[in-house]
């Protein structure tokens, strides 16, 4: 499974940006498919994913300002970002597991900064 993230950059404190992530597969057949970021100096966090269901969960810290979304004609994964706060700062990568295998994509970076 290749995943190719982008749509990071720069942006002010209470703005909006929204990441893409194409999937090599149907978004379908994976389980789950999510977004994590990690801050300098910080471990991977998870932001928020999909399960095989169609059900999603979310970090407390983005709950009501984040949004995932998928659209599998595209076969890309989104996140939809709000209220970006300079703390939300990290490089975001997409994620997938299939078939007991878990795959990465290179990050795409965004920062809140005015």
């Amino acid at each position: 499974v290749q995943l190719q993230a982008s749509g990071g950059g720069l942006v002010q404190p209470g703005g909006s940006l929204r990441l893409s992530c194409v999937v090599s597969r149907s978004i379908f057949s994976i389980n789950p498919v999510a977004w994590y970021r990690q801050a300098p100096g910080q471990e991977r966090e998870l932001v928020a994913r999909f399960f095989g269901t169609g059900s999603t969960d979310y970090a407390d810290s983005v709950k009501g300002r984040f949004s995932i979304s998928r659209d599998n004609t595209r076969k890309t994964l989104y996140l939809q970002m709000n209220n970006l706060k300079p703390e939300d700062t990290s490089v975001y990568y997409c994620y997938a597991r299939y078939r007991a295998v878990d795959y990465w994509g290179k990050g795409t970076l965004v920062t809140v900064s005015s």
